[in-house]
């Protein structure tokens, strides 16, 4: 009853006004700190990984760098043959108004497609790639002042800015379809829950404040862990969930201590009470998604430290929410429920037994038969891991976006009429300046070879650096990105054409980038990364369950177990998005393959949040075990006076995280698809089916190296209580 937790509930109990005061202000402080700094977006250097962002490092260097380019098709708006004389005059006309604006660094002669039915015109942007999208909007407004001196002919933009920038605003439209539908969905599985629209709107509130407050954080820490765009998505995703979650477990521990004590304790008794219960599950499980997520870091890259900052920023909140508000607002709805108590005659308390029966049944094969539970149980979740032998794990590139964002419709006519459009190779070679013309020609010997290749296409350009030190050779391939005809053509280039040329310069550093080049080298940065982030998210997840339990053996079945149920549901994202018979239920596009990034995000956020059911579940059977209740019953008991909070969390996960399979992006809809099957599995499944039977197999061993009940009840033998008993079971 002295611990921190505890001792920050029982101060916000006591001055609940100045608590809630306190944390409006908090929240506040937040966005206005947010809002003074704003947010530090990660640059294109920031994403460089393996050897394609080692040669953009060398021609970046040297101002060689590919630079964002936009472009514009001048068709027949009628569909028929292209008026010529009329395409050419737009295109010039376009040509001037584009060299006009500060954001463009050039414009290229017209090109002519090959069915001469489309004239383009290529637009090159200044400064950061990364940066190009914020200038689109000039580049559109002169595409549409164009236009509509020429209703005749059709001008349509496209490229890599227009695409991102309508990516970003699909996003965001997909966001506010997933809170539309997650919220009301939230509120009502708390109506249920509590009966009440006071109490069902607390945990909605205090999430959705920790959620404000989180997102003026992180634009504060984006100054120190640069925002890969993706933290705003992960704060609202993890967000809402474990700060209803947390909020929700400290509620219902509240209500069950008052129904318990019939009036006899009061409102702030009861606060700290569920302080030293639930309240401590709430900040153990917090810290372990923190300690969990924080081995995102560890894969070295932009995007996951995004994803890692937003999450534990947002834990970190919620956390202090159920500490600090929570227990002041408990503690003034408490003293309004007993001001009515004494002016009304009591109400009769809900009935639960049905509740306790559908749980008892439940629970009843884990009890009767729990060797044949935990066999049968295993053997279907590894039946769900079997779809994992065919994974394919690739990269999500452009040409994976929705066809609902204009410009990747106009992007598709572009590759089909402009086919050496569709991929560039550049090779980067730095030597010393005397050695620049035996670089020049052993360029000029592989693009000779490219040029003999049919994987390859079109003229290549070669470029020299002002201190002649550095190199580039641009490099045509008709085939799109995610093709496997463009991803030979770059390991025909890297293992075949390239060390048989520049690679026989002594002491010269060369390399191959692109689009290309980042889709393949990334998934192999992350390969390389894998095995360090799941050493240590086991380990992180050992450590902290043996800290909150004093147990090696509920350690290592909490490892165990949380495996099992993430290989599950990875298992079933496999046999869903990587075939085509759930494209139209669920609405997308297959890749025949899953994101880069999902596999890792899941292993790390489910580890992280597996916790959260593991805790409190354990927790209570701790309980029961402490108080002298025999492992056997206490499991049950356990287990049975949390399956309710549990199932009700599970729900709201559930529904968080399956509003994002309505979104378009493909690798959105796969995290979102997997998170909310991997919280299914591991409420309904684990924590009901696995978990019990094993414990109940394992009986006191469980516990080991420590020993609860004997030390328990020699504690109580020796040290009288000070204060009443209360009943925790």
């Amino acid at each position: 009853m002295n611990s921190l937790s505890v001792r920050v509930a029982r101060w916000s109990a006591r001055h609940p006004w100045r608590a809630i005061v306190g944390w409006l202000v908090f929240v506040a402080l937040c966005l206005g700190a947010g809002s003074a700094v704003g947010t530090n977006s990660a640059k294109t250097a920031d994403y460089r990984v393996g050897e394609a962002g080692r040669a953009e490092a060398l021609a970046a260097e040297a101002h060689l760098e590919r630079r964002a380019a936009e472009q514009v098709l001048i068709s027949s708006r009628s569909g028929g043959a292209l008026d010529r004389g009329a395409a050419r005059e737009a295109a010039e006309e376009l040509g001037d108004r584009m060299r006009a604006l500060p954001e463009v660094a050039g414009v290229a002669a017209p090109s002519l497609s090959g069915d001469r039915r489309i004239l383009m015109v290529e637009v090159t942007l200044k400064g950061e790639e990364r940066d190009a999208k914020d200038k689109v909007d000039a580049l559109v407004a002169q595409t549409s002042a164009v236009q509509k001196k020429h209703p005749a002919l059709l001008l349509e933009e496209t490229g890599s800015p227009s695409i991102s920038k309508g990516v970003d605003q699909q996003r965001s439209d997909d966001l506010a379809l997933s809170e539309a539908i997650t919220f009301p969905v939230t509120l009502v599985t708390l109506l249920i829950v509590f009966g009440s629209v006071t109490m069902a709107g607390i945990p909605l509130l205090l999430a959705l404040s920790s959620i404000a407050a989180a997102v003026g954080l992180s634009m504060v820490v984006s100054h120190v862990s640069p925002d890969a765009g993706v933290g705003t998505n992960v704060i609202l995703m993890i967000g809402l969930a474990v700060g209803v979650d947390y909020t929700l477990f400290y509620l219902k521990r509240e209500r069950e201590e008052r129904a318990r004590s019939g009036g006899r304790l009061s409102s702030e008794a009861l606060v700290e009470l569920a302080a030293a219960t639930s309240g401590r599950a709430v900040v153990v499980s917090g810290l372990a998604v923190v300690a969990s997520t924080a081995t995102l870091y560890l894969a070295s890259d932009v995007i996951f430290s995004s994803l890692a900052t937003g999450t534990i920023v947002v834990v970190l909140v919620a956390v202090a929410s159920s500490l600090t508000a929570l227990p002041a607002l408990l503690v003034k709805l408490g003293q309004r429920a007993e001001r009515r108590a004494r002016r009304r005659p009591a109400r009769r308390v809900r009935d639960r037994s049905g509740d306790s029966r559908v749980w008892s049944a439940l629970l009843r094969p884990a009890a009767r038969h729990p060797l044949a539970t935990l066999c049968v149980s295993v053997l279907a979740l590894l039946a769900l891991v079997t779809p994992l032998a065919g994974l394919k794990i690739t990269e999500m590139s452009r040409d994976t976006h929705s066809r609902d964002i204009p410009a990747m419709r106009v992007y598709d006519r572009l590759n089909e009429a402009f086919p050496e459009q569709r991929v560039t190779h550049q090779v980067v070679v730095r030597a010393g300046a005397s050695r620049s013309a035996e670089v020049g020609a052993a360029l000029r010997e592989a693009a000779g070879r490219a040029e003999a290749d049919p994987l390859f296409t079109g003229a290549s350009r070669i470029r020299t650096s002002s201190d002649d030190r550095t190199h580039t050779l641009e490099l045509k391939v008709p085939y799109l990105g995610n093709s496997d005809q463009a991803h030979d053509s770059l390991d025909r280039l890297r293992d075949g054409i390239l060390p048989a040329t520049v690679g026989r310069i002594a002491g010269a550093e060369y390399g191959v980038s692109g689009d290309v080049a980042r889709y393949a080298d990334y998934p192999a940065h992350q390969n390389g990364k894998l095995p360090l982030v799941l050493g240590a998210l086991l380990l992180v997840t050992f450590a902290m369950t043996v800290y909150a339990f004093r147990s090696v053996v509920l350690g290592l079945l909490g490892v165990a177990l949380n495996l099992l149920s993430a290989a599950a549901a990875l298992g079933l994202l496999v046999l869903v998005f990587q075939g085509t018979w759930a494209e139209g239920l669920l609405d997308f596009a297959s890749t025949g393959s899953i994101g880069s990034r999902v596999p890792l995000f899941l292993f790390v956020i489910l580890f992280g949040l597996s916790m959260d059911y593991q805790v409190f579940v354990v927790s209570r059977i701790r309980e029961a075990a402490l108080a002298g209740v025999p492992t056997r019953q206490a499991v049950l008991d356990g287990i049975r006076s949390s399956a309710s909070v549990v199932t009700s969390a599970a729900v709201v996960m559930t529904t968080v995280f399956a509003s994002f399979v309505f979104l378009h992006i493909i690798e959105m809809k796969q995290i979102g698809f997997v998170l909310a099957a991997a919280v299914l599995i591991d409420a309904f499944v684990v924590r009901v089916m696995v978990l019990p039977a094993a414990m109940l197999l394992l009986g006191e061993a469980s516990w080991w190296p420590s020993r609860p009940g004997p030390r328990a009840t020699a504690t109580a033998e020796k040290r009288p209580s000070s204060r009443p008993a209360v009943d925790v079971r």
